[in-house]
């Protein structure tokens, strides 16, 4: 049999599965992103974005300090840094979509997370975490929750997240003043009070999915 020359063997990516459509799922996990909980989930899990922060500022500094250089070395630096921190961030997404789908997986239930259009714009953040809000991959996480969610057979659905924040997840009373502070929810009807990252989620869990294809 002659041999091919020139024939390069390529790897196949597998298609991602649809979920299965046949059954509706026994309820929804919302789930709320943010960066100082990089998601909080309706079950009242946070994934806690404090590690990364401190990371994130100190890889920051370094690069200051290598651009300030400007020689070849100090470029060459750079390039590797910027690698290694889109490890990271892909390595953190990684872990928490897999935890995300595991608990829906395992209550039976599908994920609700929140539309991500104008997020950049309409997530409250201090003036040192700005940073932090443009540079985290977001968008990232949502695709890999997507994506896994697809293969364990868990469907997703995208939520419009507006005024989720603010509305009481116990009587639904909106008001502005009702979240009195980025960590602190407290109904003004009701008294209802907790973390608001967990009572953004419920919310998120509730509401009805955008018009939109399935997130998957």
């Amino acid at each position: 049999m002659p041999l091919l020359t020139g024939w390069r063997c390529r790897a196949v990516r597998p298609a991602v599965p649809e979920p299965s459509g046949g059954d509706e799922p026994e309820g929804w996990l919302g789930v709320d992103l943010g960066v100082v909980n990089l998601a909080t989930d309706s079950d009242g899990t946070n994934h806690s974005g404090k590690v990364v922060r401190v990371v994130r500022r100190r890889n920051n500094r370094l690069r200051a300090r290598l651009q300030a250089l400007g020689t070849e070395s100090a470029k060459r630096l750079l390039k590797k840094r910027r690698r290694k921190e889109s490890r990271y961030a892909r390595d953190v997404n990684h872990r928490i979509s897999k935890a995300l789908v595991g608990v829906a997986k395992g209550t039976r239930r599908g994920i609700k997370l929140e539309d991500l259009s104008g997020i950049r714009d309409r997530v409250t953040v201090t003036k040192a975490q700005r940073s932090d809000l443009r540079s985290w991959a977001f968008r990232q996480l949502r695709t890999f929750v997507s994506y896994k969610a697809a293969l364990a057979g868990v469907p997703v659905r995208p939520v419009d997240p507006r005024n989720t924040s603010r509305e009481c997840s116990r009587c639904g009373h909106t008001d502005k003043r009702n979240r009195r502070t980025r960590d602190e929810f407290r109904c003004l009807r009701c008294g209802h009070a907790g973390p608001a990252d967990h009572n953004a989620a419920i919310n998120i869990g509730r509401r009805a999915a955008v018009n939109r294809p399935n997130a998957a």
